[in-house]
């Protein structure tokens, strides 16, 4: 069975930074393009960033220059730096990978951000 587990999140103030992980278990972990997803109270699941196999990465427009996404294989984990955090970056982020025909998800991660 695959497992993914985030953990990170937390409640920051504006133009903060945090850093959130994600362990996969379950899976041969290097060779998955993986995803960081977020949802923010009423509105709905987003894509934000993801990384390849081999390292290479997309970013929404609404994270671009600010939250960066890697890897760790040996580690099997994923990271989402988080800089210069706003309000609008307040929801539960995911972690997502497409494995066997199955879509997974974690059970989130909560970022605040607030004054």
């Amino acid at each position: 069975q695959v497992y993914l587990v985030e953990s990170g999140g937390g409640s920051v103030q504006p133009g903060g930074s945090l850093r959130l992980s994600c362990k996969a278990t379950g899976i041969n972990f290097r060779l998955y393009t993986m995803n960081w997803y977020r949802q923010a109270p009423g509105k709905q699941r987003e894509l934000i960033a993801n990384i390849t196999d081999v390292h290479s990465t997309n970013y929404a427009d609404s994270v671009s220059g600010r939250f960066s996404i890697s890897r760790d294989n040996v580690r099997r984990t994923l990271f989402l730096q988080m800089n210069n955090l706003n309000t609008e970056d307040s929801a539960k982020y995911f972690c997502n990978v497409w494995a066997r025909g199955t879509s997974f998800w974690g059970p989130g991660t909560l970022v605040t951000v607030s004054s």
